[in-house]
């Protein structure tokens, strides 16, 4: 008789259970999953702390040397992520006249020929792009001028013509965060004129309002954001000739009312749809007032609401 050690035949039953027991004891797959859901959780509580400040400057700041100044020098004091929107003033059409290129408006809507393309953006992405970032940075707040073409972040498709044709002017249509994300991460501040592109070579000229918008709907997926519309009154006013009457609070069924009843002012309303249009795609605080609203809360101005 060998002394050799008798095999045993394998049992398929017994095999198919141990290897079941051993799954439930170990399932790697899961733990996987688990570990990604943790990672996700802990990303996810990381930027629940942060919330970023969508501040858009018209121009009466821009137009005003002394004004831009001061607004700079509060502005860089401002703590935590911060995007700058700019329009464009006075400038252009006083360098399209100088140049004798017509200036043509429609209901207070400048048309864009390719003319007036090149103009704004010499004048919105060059000359007041590059001197807010110049006074950034003398104020110690690193800033990083941009036009929508600039790192992909802001595509437009012309305007279809339907009654007006208004040449060059982009309606957004997708705001790229992952290189804003990037750039506000390494407490970079983005500066935005209102030059936007269609990813086919075409620049856009694009409203600087609805620009502060799209920025603040886009980052919202990332940061509670916060937008801001800065200009010469104290805010949304009752009656434009007496700057106290500001109305402090405006929710969609406030809104209904004060347009049926012609209240607004007519050219709030696209500003006040732009709040709107925000504060119903997750951005979590829309405020229009002077500037002073950014430093003292006490300052009358207007919040937008659902």
């Amino acid at each position: 008789m060998s002394g050799r050690a008798q095999s045993r035949p394998i049992n398929v039953k017994d095999l198919s259970t141990a290897l079941e027991e051993t799954k439930n004891i170990v399932d790697l797959s899961g733990l996987k999953n688990l570990a990604g859901l943790q990672l996700k959780d802990t990303r996810l509580r990381e930027h629940e702390m942060k919330t970023i400040k969508i501040i858009k400057i018209g121009g009466n700041i821009i137009d005003n040397e002394d004004a831009l100044a001061t607004f700079i020098k509060d502005f860089s004091t401002i703590t935590g992520p911060k995007v700058l929107v700019h329009g464009g003033g006075k400038l252009a059409t006083k360098l399209a006249t100088q140049m004798n290129i017509p200036v043509k408006m429609t209901e207070g809507r400048r048309i864009t020929d390719t003319d007036t393309l090149d103009i704004i953006t010499m004048v919105y992405a060059g000359k007041i792009n590059k001197n807010i970032v110049a006074q950034l940075q003398a104020n110690q707040c690193n800033a990083i001028g941009l036009s929508g073409a600039d790192g992909n972040t802001i595509v437009s498709e012309k305007r279809p013509v339907k009654t007006i044709d208004y040449g060059f002017v982009g309606d957004v249509k997708k705001v790229n965060t992952e290189v804003l994300n990037i750039l506000l991460r390494n407490n970079v501040t983005p500066v935005f004129c209102a030059i936007t592109h269609n990813e086919n070579g075409q620049l856009l000229n694009t409203n600087a309002d609805t620009i502060a918008s799209e920025l603040a709907i886009g980052l919202s997926s990332i940061f509670n954001t916060e937008l801001y519309y800065c200009f010469e009154k104290n805010g949304v006013l009752e009656n434009v000739e007496d700057d106290d009457s500001v109305i402090e609070n405006i929710n969609t069924e406030s809104y209904k009312a004060l347009k049926d009843n012609h209240i607004i002012f007519e050219g709030m309303l696209p500003k006040l749809d732009n709040c709107f249009h925000a504060i119903n795609q997750n951005v979590k605080k829309v405020c229009i007032g002077k500037s002073d609203m950014l430093f003292n809360t006490n300052n009358k101005h207007t919040t937008i609401t659902k």
